[in-house]
């Protein structure tokens, strides 16, 4: 590991000082973590502000380690401005390709409760459940039963129709917060720059070149993403938006030969 780098240095003094003060002192997450875009809660500075907040300090610790680790061998190739735009074009692009398929998720799920609260049935219920909020499925099975015995009941219409805005409303007030996508943005520079370069990692007793490493990462966060299982909490989106808009970013300089490297 290269020596600490003057702008990995204060970015990781500001991603430490920001968690102790959300941690410690007042919560920042309810004004600067990136809302959806359809809550009213969201604001276009959360594209940046999300990148400094994090969830626990493992979750910052891991962001941290990895810029630690390949931030500095970069900051030395680019220097201190190029590298500064490149974790803030990553980070903001991972934001957008999240929040730009949440859009379109929170959309669907929209669109579902309003045709359902026209026409609230049990076997409405039962579908919009199994396709867009499939965790309340089974806890609501007793409930479900009980619908479909008693169709015409208005307290049951009613507490379905409660039911379904309640997950909309919590759809849409989920925030996402931390470093990653500029962490998978570094990542993905350092195996397109270094790809020979073998890497040492905790649980692989043996060394795996750059690019392998790189290139599995990012096939495995792109298939974590399109699973979208409900009870991971992590932001695989992200990640892959962060790797993207590193190819992207990286592929444009190259264009710009006079003014890279």
């Amino acid at each position: 590991m290269l020596a600490i780098t003057p702008t990995v240095r204060n970015l990781l003094i500001l991603n430490i000082l920001f968690y102790f003060i959300d941690s410690s002192v007042f919560s920042l997450k309810g004004q600067f973590a990136l809302m959806p875009v359809m809550s009213p809660e969201f604001h276009i500075f959360q594209f940046v502000s999300y990148m400094f907040l994090h969830g626990g300090i493992g979750h910052l610790f891991s962001n941290m380690f990895g810029l630690i680790m390949f931030g500095p061998l970069l900051e030395r190739v680019w220097g201190p401005k190029r590298f500064l735009i490149f974790y803030f074009v990553t980070g903001i692009g991972a934001g957008m390709l999240f929040s730009g398929i949440g859009l379109y998720e929170n959309w669907q799920v929209a669109q579902a409760v309003e045709l359902f609260t026209q026409n609230p049935t049990p076997d409405g219920l039962a579908d919009f459940l199994s396709k867009h909020a499939e965790p309340l499925y089974e806890p609501n099975l007793g409930f479900l039963n009980s619908f479909e015995g008693n169709p015409t009941n208005s307290v049951y219409i009613q507490q379905s129709i409660k039911l379904v805005q309640g997950y909309y409303a919590w759809s849409i007030s989920i925030p996402m917060v931390g470093a990653s996508g500029a962490i998978f943005g570094i990542l993905m520079a350092f195996g397109l720059l270094f790809p020979n370069t073998e890497l040492f990692l905790l649980f692989v007793p043996f060394p795996i070149k750059a690019k392998y490493f790189v290139a599995f990462y990012g096939l495995f966060e792109l298939y974590s993403g399109i699973q979208n299982a409900q009870s991971d909490n992590v932001a695989h989106f992200a990640h892959v938006g962060g790797m993207l808009f590193a190819y992207i970013l990286l592929r444009y300089w190259g264009t710009q030969k006079s003014n890279f490297y």
